[in-house]
C-alpha cells in the first residue's frame, strides 16, 4: 500500500534546493534592505512603492515555495503558482527600472563590466545575502544589483516553467496517476475474485 501512495503522490516540496528560490531569496533580502535605505517613509506615494516592492519581492519567492509544495498532488497549480513567481519579480523589475529612471541614474547595461562581475557570482556555491551586501553602498548600483539578480531568477523561472510544462504534458499530473492507480486496484481486485 505505500508503494501505492508513492506512485499516487510523488515526492514534493524541496524547493530550498532550487537555484530559482535561492535566488529569489536573495532578490527578497536584498529588496528589504534597498527600501530602507533608498525609499523614505515621508510621503504616502514613497510609503505605498516601499510595501509594494515588498510584497512583489516576496510574492516571488512565497509563490516557488508555494508550488513546489503543492506539486504533490497538482502540477497545475504548481505552474500557476511558478508562473505568479515570475509575474511578481517581473513587476519588481519595473519598479527597479522606474527608480533608476525617474532620479536621472543610470540603468546598467548587459554588457557593462559591473554587470558581468554581478553575473559572475551567481556560479559561487558559497553567496548569501553578505555576497551582495557590499553593492548597496549608493542607490545606482543598489538598484542595478539587484535587476541583475532578478533577470537571473526570471531566467530561472522561465526554464522551470518549460521543465514543468514539458513534463506536465508527457506524465499528465495527479488526477492521471489517480486513475491508473484506481484501475490497477480494480484489476487486482478482479483477479482475487476469480481466484477463489
Amino acid at each position: 500500500m505505500q508503494n501505492q501512495n508513492n506512485n499516487l503522490i510523488p515526492a514534493h516540496g524541496g524547493y530550498r534546493d532550487l537555484k530559482s528560490y535561492q535566488t529569489s531569496e536573495l532578490v527578497y533580502d536584498l529588496t528589504v534592505e534597498f527600501c530602507k535605505l533608498y525609499l523614505s517613509y515621508k510621503t504616502n506615494m514613497s510609503y505605498r512603492t516601499n510595501d509594494q516592492m515588498i510584497q512583489a519581492a516576496r510574492s516571488g519567492k512565497q509563490n516557488i515555495a508555494e508550488g513546489s509544495q503543492a506539486s504533490g498532488t497538482s502540477k497545475k497549480t504548481e505552474i500557476k503558482l511558478v508562473s505568479v513567481a515570475r509575474a511578481s519579480l517581473e513587476e519588481l523589475l519595473l519598479d527597479y527600472e522606474d527608480f533608476l529612471r525617474q532620479r536621472k541614474l543610470l540603468l546598467w547595461r548587459k554588457e557593462d563590466s559591473q554587470v558581468r562581475e554581478i553575473r559572475a557570482l551567481a556560479y559561487r556555491t558559497d553567496k548569501t545575502y553578505r555576497t551582495y551586501e557590499t553593492y548597496l553602498k549608493n542607490p545606482e548600483t543598489a538598484a542595478n544589483t539587484i535587476i541583475c539578480l532578478i533577470h537571473q531568477a526570471n531566467y530561472l523561472l522561465d526554464k522551470q516553467l518549460a521543465s514543468l510544462g514539458k513534463k506536465f504534458l508527457e506524465e499528465g499530473g495527479f488526477t492521471e496517476r489517480l486513475y491508473k492507480e484506481r484501475t490497477k486496484n480494480r484489476s487486482y481486485k478482479t483477479d482475487e475474485t476469480y481466484r477463489v
